[in-house]
């Protein structure tokens, strides 16, 4: 006689054993729900980690380590190097770009384990750059502080800090090639034509600490700045607020917008603290004089606007002193030093096309 207790224990076991199979068909528990929401995609994803090889199809990229906590348009800019942030946005807005299959914003932030999908791009895939052996020396010997998360190179004028808009390459897909290293990251930007600091992070938990502190203005940069005229006051601030707007090239300039006559396009507040350094004469220039600028807020080409704005505009500068007659040859205006919470203080010596220009007594007084 068979035991009934039996036909129980064998229905058991296969119902086990369908559930074992099919996980998703049974009972979970809400955080193996949220990871199996998180991985659900039809194609298998790609390391966001690695460079995207072809934009005009469909790419899921899975969000790594270095990316958790990052915004999703910062995300996109990083991999779809060269596309405009408006574009960016357009893209976002259109439903082009998904996190795990759902609808996202801009400012959203991303989690490790999360698929991001990007919809075919018009985007040519760019080679990777061809950095001469001399050029990556010289750019590694410009280093003048790193320690494991952050290096900070002395920019040489007339150098893009990154790709873009014609430029094939900057300084950080250059250091990237010359380093090995796959993650480096630009924690800000200075103009092309801008000598001195630029931050670069090593790593993701060193970028968001520096770039908290720079939300918070808790760190100070200080530049110089070789000036037309001389200010009849030691120290003065600027306070105008600024607004970005385009020439009809399609060039990008800034200026200073009290009374914006579109309400829907406001300028942003700025402020520059600014100290005289020393008066001097040059002799296809006149009277000039050596400014140390201390910028408040941080904006596209603050300290150039703002100084070009009560008459003193910075030599050499073709987009805001148009009519320089200094002879100058490079925008004489350098990122000189950073004070950073934490770290020692920072300093970049002149270059010697800006310290050429200034009586010695000057320069060893503010280097010295």
């Amino acid at each position: 006689m068979s035991n009934p207790n039996s036909n129980v224990d064998s229905m058991l076991d296969n119902l086990q054993q369908q559930m074992s199979d099919n996980p998703e068909d049974g009972l979970q528990h809400p955080q193996d729900q949220e990871k199996v929401r998180r991985n659900s995609t039809k194609a298998r994803p790609q390391s966001a980690d690695d460079d995207i090889a072809d934009f005009s199809q469909v790419n899921h990229l899975e969000v790594t380590r270095h990316q958790h906590g990052q915004r999703v348009d910062n995300f996109l800019l990083n991999r779809l190097k060269g596309m405009p942030r408006p574009h960016i946005y357009k893209m976002i807005r259109a439903d082009e770009v998904r996190i795990n299959n759902k609808r996202c914003k801009p400012y959203d932030k991303l989690e490790r384990g999360d698929i991001v999908r990007v919809a075919p791009v018009q985007l040519s895939t760019r080679e990777r750059p061809i950095v001469s052996s001399e050029f990556a020396r010289g750019l590694l010997e410009r280093v003048i502080y790193e320690d494991d998360g952050l290096m900070v190179l002395n920019k040489p004028s007339g150098i893009a800090v990154h790709g873009g808009s014609g430029i094939d390459f900057g300084v950080i897909e250059a250091m990237r090639e010359a380093t090995g290293k796959k993650y480096l990251e630009l924690v800000h930007r200075i103009d092309k034509e801008t000598s001195g600091l630029l931050m670069i992070a090593k790593k993701r938990s060193a970028l968001k600490v520096l770039q908290e502190h720079l939300r918070d203005k808790t760190i100070q940069k200080h530049y110089l700045a070789i000036v037309k005229g001389q200010p009849p006051l030691d120290t003065l601030t600027i306070d105008a607020p600024l607004l970005r707007f385009t020439l009809s090239s399609g060039e990008r300039r800034v200026k200073v917008e009290k009374d914006s006559k579109q309400p829907d396009i406001a300028a942003k507040p700025s402020q520059t603290n600014c100290r005289v350094l020393a008066r001097f004469h040059l002799e296809a220039a006149g009277n000039v004089s050596l400014i140390e600028a201390l910028p408040l807020t941080g904006r596209t080409h603050q300290i150039r606007v703002h100084l070009a704005y009560v008459n003193h505009p910075i030599l050499g500068d073709d987009k805001y002193n148009i009519a320089d007659a200094s002879n100058v040859r490079r925008l004489c205006l350098h990122a000189w030093q950073l004070n950073i919470p934490g770290y020692p203080l920072i300093t970049a010596p002149l270059p010697e096309d800006m310290q050429s220009l200034i009586p010695k007594d000057v320069t060893l007084a503010i280097t010295g």
